[in-house]
């Protein structure tokens, strides 16, 4: 028989143990999956970071790496208290951001997306499992679009975005993008003012993830299979047919000799730069402010070679 204190280190070597297994669930994949040619399901639990999806004929439900929107009713009242603090704004106006967050979300994901995740737990109370992930829509990631336009705060589970080897990264640059919400007062940032619904009006370079199969043909029909790969690590050479994150087309040669502010490049900018990838970009932005664009020299990765290379194209 066993003695109360033998009893109670058996229960904590269980509770140990079932705590384990939870962080191995979470882990999920350990590559990222892409799913192509995703829709928005309708459902009345949908909110501006959390949403059911269809891929092909299989049903997803996803919430959003990063970013938290508010709550859109009263079920989680602690919750909401929390948020409307960080807002500095009342609970019905919390609200209020939530259903408009909701209705952003809806919009730009009107259209087919893609959506990139490791099927870690995001946990949940749906049937569904419920996974983090990255979206992308046509104008870029959905959550840099909902903390630009002050529809959600930068919190929540973070992982680094395929293509980036960190998340302080992405942390950094949606930090730049509340800030500007924030002096704006758009979104939640002006729901004391009536700006609830005001949208930001400089355009915005957000993070894109763009996919290329260049053996695998296009899903032919709604009703077909999704297309489902993983993506290759950073400066990885691709399989034939992966999913490869890498940047978009640019004219990098017709890129003018001293252009460039180093302090107020957009990443679009820093990647038409010869030598600057969509990783060196985001790095280049997150050691910002630099007295001068020699002291690129101190970000990691821009060794003499490359800084020769780079430092004519700027100012």
């Amino acid at each position: 028989m066993f003695s109360r204190v033998g009893f109670s280190a058996l229960v904590a070597v269980a509770s140990l143990c079932i705590a384990a297994g939870s962080l191995v669930a979470r882990e999920g994949s350990k590559e990222w999956v892409v799913l192509k040619d995703c829709r928005l399901i309708a459902n009345p639990a949908n909110d501006g970071d959390s949403f059911h999806v269809s891929a092909g004929e299989k049903e997803y439900l996803f919430r959003l790496y990063f970013v938290d929107a508010p709550e859109t009713d009263e079920m989680t009242p602690r919750r909401l208290v929390d948020q409307a603090k960080y807002f500095a704004i009342t609970v019905p106006q919390a609200i209020e951001v939530g259903q408009a967050a909701k209705a952003f979300t809806q919009e730009k994901l009107s259209q087919p997306f893609t959506v990139f995740t490791r099927m870690s737990d995001a946990m949940g109370n749906s049937r569904l499992p419920r996974e983090y992930a990255f979206v992308e829509t046509t104008e870029g990631d959905l959550g840099e679009q909902l903390v630009r336009n002050g529809l959600a705060r930068v919190y929540g589970f973070k992982a680094a975005p395929p293509g980036l080897t960190s998340s302080r990264i992405e942390l950094n640059k949606l930090q730049q993008f509340e800030n500007q919400a924030r002096q704006e007062r758009i979104g939640a940032w002006g729901a004391n003012v009536g700006r609830t619904n005001v949208h930001a009006k400089t355009p915005t370079d957000f993070r894109s993830f763009v996919s290329e199969e260049k053996s695998r043909p296009r899903t032919a029909h709604p009703s077909s299979p999704p297309v489902v790969s993983p993506i290759p690590k950073p400066d990885a050479s691709p399989a034939p047919g992966s999913a490869v994150v890498m940047s978009g087309s640019h004219a990098k040669e017709k890129t003018p000799l001293g252009r460039i502010d180093v302090n107020t490049a957009t990443e679009k900018e820093l990647r038409s730069v010869p030598g600057i990838g969509p990783v060196m970009a985001a790095r280049i932005i997150s050691a910002r402010p630099f007295r001068s664009a020699d002291d690129l020299k101190r970000v990691s990765g821009i060794g003499d070679k490359k800084y020769a290379l780079i430092r004519p194209y700027f100012q």
